[in-house]
């Protein structure tokens, strides 16, 4: 089932927790957009490690990898910013200024890579942060750690040392705010915005058909 570029925006600018129970588009054409980057980034990193080259990133004089965790959460994309939204309601358009954050943070830190390891903290702390710039009332931070399945203590860390990441750079103008808005309806539009069950599985299944085909192929090529 494809998603509506008017809907989107319909929900973005307009959603209303009386009147319409499901989950915002939005959620799912921002899984879509992270999942496809963390493929996209751990091909690179397979890439560099085939070539011989290092992808451990140099910690000297960066605080990026406070984001990282010792194990990968064994949870979907999808799965956490539903996690987050059925216990917070934070609305549709805090979503988006987040997705403005990673985007900014990841600009302003080159060095930095979303990966398995990082983007559950990044996402509860960029959409924490957003919920505090575009909403009146808010959850406490220990609040957001629970739903985010950490501690307070590293909720309250993992804020203040984005904060200071970011150099405090967290206001968002309307005109930014309506470009990335834009920037998701594209991304719908081009298909990216189908349900994230599809999406996640299609990285993998792809790789899986492509190997079968080739060992297909050479079983019949030495058949013949």
């Amino acid at each position: 089932m494809a998603i509506s570029p008017r809907k989107l925006r319909n929900d973005v600018y307009s959603y209303s927790y009386q009147n319409d129970s499901n989950t915002p588009l939005v959620i799912s054409v921002l899984a879509s957009l992270i999942d496809r980057t963390l493929v996209r980034n751990e091909r690179i990193g397979r890439k560099c490690a085939g070539m011989g080259a290092s992808v451990t990133i140099t910690k000297t004089g960066s605080k990026t990898w406070v984001f990282d965790c010792h194990e990968t959460p064994d949870m979907t994309i999808q799965s956490y910013l539903e996690r987050i939204f059925r216990y917070t309601k934070v609305g549709p358009s805090v979503y988006v200024v987040a997705y403005v954050y990673i985007d900014r943070f990841c600009r302003s830190h080159p060095e930095f890579r979303i990966t398995g390891r990082n983007v559950h903290r990044l996402l509860i702390t960029t959409i924490m942060v957003a919920s505090k710039y575009v909403e009146d009332m808010n959850y406490r931070n220990s609040y957001f750690a629970r739903v985010g399945g950490i501690t307070t203590k590293e909720m309250n860390s993992l804020e203040l040392d984005f904060l200071f990441l970011m150099n405090f750079k967290m206001h968002v103008n309307v005109s930014v705010f309506e470009s990335y808005c834009c920037h998701l309806e594209r991304e719908v539009s081009i298909g990216g915005g189908y349900h994230i069950e599809k999406t996640l599985r299609c990285a993998e299944e792809i790789k899986s058909r492509q190997i079968e085909e080739r060992g297909f192929n050479r079983i019949a090529r030495i058949t013949l």
